[in-house]
């Protein structure tokens, strides 16, 4: 693991997957509690004129917040705290509100749905442009970045649902080049797996609902970069427009990160093995899985992450139907959407309206928990065998 120590931090330099039990914690003195208590408070005493430093309000900080935002910020290679948001959708909303109007923005085809259907709303309400590519066609993809007058690049790698992997530190530069602002959405790899700052991106944004928290219980967001006009920008919005997380959501994130590491290694290490078997099942039409060295996305997932990440796809025989008998079927596996909790999950992406028509539609995405792999397997097996 690389070794990160910003000047916030109160613990020496040290690895990522000893950061998520030691960043965040309250200062060492005595008597004084090891875990970030919860403050529960709309408002702070204060007399003098309101400076930029003062928490003044309970929209505008927390002390609870500060915690999780040090530890991701932290986690990310950031050299200032992350912004935590009521939601992942807050989150983006945040981060689409950087678009200028009247710019472009260029986003994966295959994106997770719900920023794709806020972006699609607010281009047709005129705010802005909207170009969706190919984004493993990275040619392509910098045509559209040097003759659109593109203001924004939105990047998912993987992408969900379709796993496909980006050149992110060559798109990143391209899009410096034109002037363009980089947001890489993160929250499939986490930062235990892959850092887009460290490739140049400018914001990184992250569902704290799914791999951080990591237990299915909160809905949170985050969003984490360098730049500090940026994040003055980011946090002015979330302020005004009241997109603040609760702080008991809040300790839960920061107690679901305490995990982390240990939950990414060993739910990755399950999806690799589970991929390799459905590749060889005879009700399985194909596997989407980076860590797969037949995925046309191995090469670039091999050089630019520290692993493959825990969310594998299949592509059932039998089409739509054959695939929802599948999810009938499992009784281990939870037929859920969302993704990245201890407990393993499986869908058919389709059955949402708005999930993009080039996904297909016996597509089923499988985000694997921590659950004991040869129990995940047999559920599987016994699955497709039931068609």
């Amino acid at each position: 693991m690389t070794k990160t120590s910003p000047e916030n931090s109160q613990h020496p330099a040290v690895a990522r997957d000893t950061a998520v039990v030691a960043a965040g914690r309250p200062p060492r003195e005595h008597d004084q509690p090891v875990n970030l208590p919860i403050t529960l408070t709309s408002t702070y005493f204060g007399r003098t004129p309101i400076s930029g430093e003062d928490r003044a309000y309970g929209r505008y900080s927390n002390p609870t917040w500060d915690g999780f935002e040090e530890t991701l910020g932290e986690l990310e290679g950031a050299e200032l705290p992350a912004l935590v948001y009521s939601s992942g959708m807050a989150a983006v909303a945040a981060a689409l509100s950087l678009v200028p109007a009247g710019g472009t923005l260029i986003m994966p085809r295959h994106s997770y749905q719900g920023s794709l259907v806020l972006a699609q709303e607010e281009a047709q309400l005129g705010r802005y442009t909207l170009l969706t590519v190919d984004i493993t066609d990275t040619d392509a993809v910098i045509h559209e970045i040097q003759n659109s007058q593109s203001a924004l690049l939105w990047l998912e790698s993987p992408t969900n649902p379709m796993l496909e992997i980006a050149e992110v530190e060559v798109l990143t530069k391209a899009a410096h080049d034109a002037g363009v602002l980089v947001i890489a959405d993160n929250t499939f790899s986490t930062p235990l797996v892959q850092r887009p700052l460290e490739a140049g991106v400018d914001i990184v944004l992250h569902s704290v609902t799914k791999y951080l928290a990591g237990h299915s219980d909160v809905v949170l967001g985050a969003l984490v970069t360098s730049q500090v006009d940026l994040r003055e920008r980011l946090h002015t919005y979330r302020s005004h427009h009241g997109a603040i997380a609760g702080p008991f959501e809040t300790w839960l994130a920061l107690r679901g990160v305490r995990t982390l590491a240990v939950r990414i290694e060993r739910s990755q290490a399950s999806a690799l093995e589970l991929a390799g078997r459905l590749q060889q099942h005879a009700e399985v039409k194909a596997v989407r899985f980076p860590g797969l060295p037949e995925d046309p996305g191995h090469e670039r997932a091999t050089a630019q992450m520290d692993g493959f990440g825990s969310i594998l796809c299949i592509e059932v025989r039998g089409g739509e139907a054959a695939a929802d008998a599948v999810i009938d079927a499992v009784r281990l596996w939870t037929p859920a959407t969302s993704l990245g909790g201890v407990e393993s999950l499986i869908e058919r992406r389709r059955r949402h309206r708005s999930e993009a028509v080039t996904v297909p539609a016996n597509l089923l995405r499988l985000s694997v928990g921590i659950e004991n792999v040869e129990d995940l397997w047999s559920d599987l097996d016994q699955a497709l065998r039931a068609i």
